[in-house]
């Protein structure tokens, strides 16, 4: 017997959240030749290309973007792991560990990048999807843990 509700839910707004988080503007770093779009691919320069002026990325993130997916695929994982409530909740835990990760990586990305020393990050509304996405992760894994709970309470009475 598995019962899965409300962790269902949670882990799909997880999902969600993540999927806004890597797709989606993190800010923009204001140069004096040009301005720079912050995404989890890396720094890309905004606008078209004019005289010579430069176009492309100026410096690429991959490390910052594979974690990224990587926290958005695992909800969605964790989702179809209802018969291993076990395996369900330390994915959850796993995921709430790399949120942490992705914070401190982009905090690294965005303050303390050499290259980008002199200059001030803009920061998008979008990182507000980070503590959204923790939020939601903990309480599926308090919901997994509390069918948990009611399987082994219906066990006891058979």
């Amino acid at each position: 017997m598995v019962i899965q509700r409300w962790q269902s839910v949670f882990l799909l707004i997880v999902t969600a959240m993540m999927a806004c988080f890597t797709f989606c503007s993190l800010g923009q770093v204001q140069m004096p030749d040009f301005s720079l779009d912050f995404t989890t691919m890396g720094f890309s320069i905004e606008g078209e290309a004019t005289n010579g002026a430069p176009l492309g990325y100026y410096m690429r993130t991959w490390p910052f973007f594979t974690i990224s997916l990587l926290c958005t695929i695992l909800p969605f994982i964790a989702i179809f792991l209802f018969r291993n409530m076990s395996l369900q909740k330390t994915v959850c835990i796993i995921e709430v560990l790399l949120i942490v990760a992705l914070v401190l990586m982009g905090i690294a990305y965005g303050y303390k990048n050499e290259a980008l020393e002199n200059y001030q990050v803009g920061w998008s509304s979008i990182i507000i999807t980070l503590p959204i996405a923790v939020v939601a992760d903990l309480l599926a894994y308090r919901r997994i843990s509390a069918d948990q709970k009611l399987l082994r309470s219906t066990d006891r009475l058979r």
